[in-house]
């Protein structure tokens, strides 16, 4: 856990960006470049493919994957980001946990705003669950955005009637789209990557006028979690959207549902992105990848062998 990794992360996110509010393009743009400096495990390999129909990167270990899938949905604000910028993420899990993943491409704003991406999601959860997987051998995790996708799509699974998966890891989840957390504010100038003004920004993309009070918009404020399955939500200190981390598990909790939030100091937005720069992003990724282990119970003997 070395200051001087944090340090350098930091100056790293802070490097000097054009003044005002950017067009949908130069966002995306910027965000590729930059996931493109990341590491990623060299013991995967990727395949296209499309799930719900939807396009999504299968992404298995070399060595074959055991039983279970990791259902993926990338950061990016609703409106920018894809599977490739996440496969730092999604590689690093893989290779962790041996269970293979599908990271998908669902629809972005402002082309399509809210609901197309929880659409899409569930409509790749119902392609899993059509295709004969068992509920319990799926865990869905996300960062950002898409970690907020990884509860509105339980919300809209439950609200489907249908079987919720074995579990949800979460990484700077994105989740109160009223911005009350306080610390939007307390953190402002702390976070190197979010303000307010610029989630504001994408978030207005994404809403299109929709009202953020409601639960598939704001889950940390507004959303009932009975039922829910066993939750692993990871923040850094230094975010503007902490509130959101943690205001959801005190939300979870009080539905009775088992969740560990893991908050690691001074580091920021989806520091797991920096697995191999950063100590405390591969070990926030260890905990995720035993996490998922201990929850996806997929074919007992591969499991126990594989442990």
């Amino acid at each position: 856990m070395s200051k001087e990794q944090r340090a350098q992360v930091d100056a790293m996110l802070r490097q000097p960006r054009p003044e005002g509010p950017q067009s949908v393009e130069a966002i995306r743009a910027g965000f590729k470049a930059l996931m493109a400096q990341m590491i990623v495990p060299d013991s995967i390999h990727t395949t296209q493919t499309t799930l719900g129909d939807r396009p999504a990167l299968h992404v298995e270990p070399d060595n074959g994957p055991r039983a279970g899938t990791i259902l993926y949905f990338h950061g990016g604000s609703w409106v920018f980001g894809s599977p490739e910028t996440a496969l730092s993420l999604t590689g690093h899990l893989v290779a962790k946990t041996g269970f293979g993943a599908y990271s998908l491409d669902y629809r972005l704003a402002p082309e399509h705003p809210f609901p197309a991406a929880i659409e899409d999601t569930l409509s790749a959860y119902r392609a899993l669950l059509d295709s004969g997987e068992d509920p319990s051998t799926i865990a869905f995790a996300g960062d950002s955005a898409g970690g907020g996708l990884t509860v509105t799509t339980c919300l809209a699974a439950r609200d489907a009637g249908l079987p919720l998966p074995a579990a949800i890891v979460t990484f700077s989840p994105g989740l109160d789209a009223t911005r009350t957390g306080k610390s939007m504010d307390t953190k402002e100038g702390i976070d190197p990557i979010l303000t307010r003004k610029s989630v504001e920004h994408t978030g207005a993309m994404y809403l299109a006028g929709q009202d953020p009070h409601q639960p598939m918009l704001s889950p940390a404020v507004l959303a009932d979690l009975t039922g829910f399955p066993p939750m692993l939500i990871q923040v850094g200190t230094n975010e503007i959207l902490l509130d959101d981390s943690t205001r959801l598990a005190a939300r979870a909790r009080a539905a009775g549902v088992d969740v560990i939030l893991d908050i690691t100091a001074d580091v920021p937005h989806v520091f797991q992105s920096f697995a191999g720069i950063l100590d405390e992003a591969d070990e926030a990724l260890d905990r995720a990848a035993l996490f998922l282990s201990q929850r996806i119970r997929a074919g007992g003997t591969a499991h126990t062998s594989a442990g």
